[in-house]
C-alpha cells in the first residue's frame, strides 16, 4: 500500500522524537493514502512554518503487519463515538507519554478546527453527537495512518520524494 506524508522537508529517516503532542492519535508519524490531502497538509505546514517547500514523502506500507506480527493495531472504519473519544483523549494529552498502547492506529482524520470543537465539548456547549458531527473532515472521510513506535515504522519503506 502506498502512503504519503506531507511536510515542508524531505524525510530521509523517520524520527519519532520530532512528533508533535496533541495530535489525533498521539505522538507519532502520520501518513495518508490520499495524495491530494497529504499535499494540502504539506502546503499548510510550509506556510505555517514559513520555511521549506511543500514535499510529499512517499512510503510503501506492508499492510500484512496488521495481522500476526505482535503489533498492537487499532482501526476505526468510520467516524463514531469511540473514535471521537479516542481523538479527544489524545488531543488533550499535552505530554509525550502515550495514553494508549497501540503501535499503529488507522482511522478518519479530524477536521482542522478540532481544538475549537474540543473546547466547546469539554465546556458543555455541545453534546457528544454534535461534537462527533463537527469533528468530521469537511472534505469527506480521509483515513490517516499513525505509526507510534519503532516497531511499527519498520513496516514503512521510503520510496521517493515528490
Amino acid at each position: 500500500m502506498i502512503l504519503y506524508h506531507g511536510s515542508n522537508v524531505e524525510i530521509e529517516q523517520i524520527d519519532l522524537s520530532l512528533s508533535k503532542v496533541g495530535k489525533d492519535f498521539g505522538c507519532g508519524f502520520y501518513l495518508s493514502a490520499d495524495k491530494q490531502q497529504a499535499y494540502e497538509l504539506a502546503e499548510r505546514k510550509t506556510e505555517q512554518l514559513g520555511t521549506g517547500i511543500p514535499t510529499l514523502n512517499v512510503f510503501e506500507f506492508d499492510a500484512a503487519c496488521l495481522k500476526d506480527t505482535g503489533l498492537h493495531v487499532l482501526e476505526f472504519q468510520n467516524y463514531n463515538k469511540e473514535w471521537a473519544e479516542f481523538v479527544l483523549m489524545n488531543r488533550r494529552n499535552r505530554t509525550r507519554t502515550p495514553l494508549h498502547h497501540y503501535d499503529i492506529v488507522i482511522g478518519p482524520i479530524a477536521d482542522d478546527a478540532v481544538g475549537y470543537q474540543i473546547r466547546r465539548y469539554v465546556s458543555g456547549l455541545i453534546d457528544m453527537d454534535k461534537f462527533l458531527e463537527e469533528l468530521k473532515y469537511m472534505k469527506g472521510q480521509t483515513m490517516q495512518y499513525f505509526f507510534g513506535t519503532k516497531e511499527a515504522i519498520r513496516y514503512l519503506t521510503k520510496i521517493k520524494t515528490l
